[in-house]
């Protein structure tokens, strides 16, 4: 049976149910806060706070540790956005989703919903790795930075749920999307600028950057916190902005053609 359509383009109160969802769902597994934040520390602590004291390495003005700070706070970003998509998995296999889709509920709210309680989970975790890279040494820009910083995390985070999302949409099992992610995160953060500047990368490899996402994120972050964007920053936030809404357009289209038994 077709879920009934509804007239209401964004319905706050499914809204704010998937959101609440979210947030009960990710507090209940406490192990899943403590690994989001164990695996970017020990890059920070064993890997850019060691070169950052090897004379001579530094990139653009700056030592490894405040180039790489940002580019690990996208990681926590991309892993945060685009497991969200397993929580779709799981309402499918417990008959959750078949529920929602039966309700007079805009497709969009859904989304929404969804992507702000993804949002709502990841930010902190990003500014807890924020404060710890401030702890070993890494100096921001400044309070502005700051809160621009917060503008390309949740643009950045927005970008990389709809990604989960769509692919969740596509799929019924929770093995086939976790192996879809795994196949597809890794080459996105290696080529997002995180541990190596753009500049010195052979061309070929520079153009397939061009069209990582979360290349203008990382380069938006680092030219907010510590001012060493490669890109103008006005450039990052149009790119972060015009996909995270078409990703979120493509969601609810995507959901809109789920069938509801």
């Amino acid at each position: 049976m077709q879920a009934i359509r509804a007239t209401k383009f964004i319905d706050p109160l499914p809204v704010y149910t998937m959101w609440l969802r979210q947030i009960k769902r990710f507090l209940r597994v406490k192990s899943r806060l403590v690994s989001s934040i164990l695996m970017p520390f020990l890059f920070l602590a064993f890997l850019g706070l060691p070169l950052s004291f090897i004379p001579g390495l530094e990139i653009g003005g700056m030592n490894y540790l405040d180039f790489m700070a940002p580019g690990i706070v996208g990681m926590i970003l991309l892993f945060a956005g685009t497991i969200s998509g397993v929580s779709v998995i799981w309402d499918k296999e417990f008959g959750f989703l078949k529920e929602v889709l039966v309700a007079p509920v805009n497709r969009f709210s859904i989304i929404l919903g969804r992507s702000l309680g993804s949002m709502t989970t990841a930010i902190p975790q990003a500014l807890i790795i924020v404060a710890i890279a401030m702890a070993m040494g890494v100096k921001i820009s400044g309070i502005s930075g700051f809160f621009l910083s917060i503008v390309f995390m949740i643009l950045t985070c927005a970008t990389f749920t709809g990604v989960g999302l769509i692919i969740a949409a596509k799929l019924t099992d929770t093995e086939g999307f976790m192996a879809i992610m795994n196949l597809i995160i890794m080459p996105i953060f290696f080529l997002s600028g995180a541990f190596f500047p753009l500049q010195v990368m052979p061309a070929w490899v520079r153009y397939i950057m061009y069209i990582d996402p979360l290349t203008y994120g990382v380069d938006g972050l680092r030219g907010a916190l510590v001012g060493g964007a490669a890109f103008p920053l006005w450039l990052d936030f149009t790119v972060l902005g015009v996909l995270s809404i078409a990703l979120a357009g493509l969601g609810a289209y995507l959901f809109s053609k789920m069938e509801a038994d």
